[in-house]
């Protein structure tokens, strides 16, 4: 999956987990090894999320349409017969 992050957003989230590692494990990780670990997050990880945001949107647009044809519905007059 190819994610395209600016500039910005790939010093932020490098910055972040070398703050991470420097607190989590004690070590000092160089701007490489953490660019190394965003590409695994980004290649292995991120389509999991990706597949679940993917989910939670379908779902909130059944309701959305179900609400709408709830709707719609409410508009049909009576027919005499």
């Amino acid at each position: 999956m190819f994610i395209k992050l600016t500039k910005e957003q790939q010093h932020l989230m490098i910055a972040d987990i070398q703050d991470f590692f420097s607190r989590e494990k004690g070590e000092d990780l160089t701007e490489f090894a953490a660019e190394r670990v965003l590409d695994f997050f980004k290649e292995s990880l991120a389509p999991h999320f990706y597949n679940v945001a993917v989910l939670d949107a379908k779902h909130v647009l059944e309701q959305q349409f179900s609400s709408i044809e709830e709707e719609i519905l409410t508009l049909e007059r009576p027919i005499k017969k």
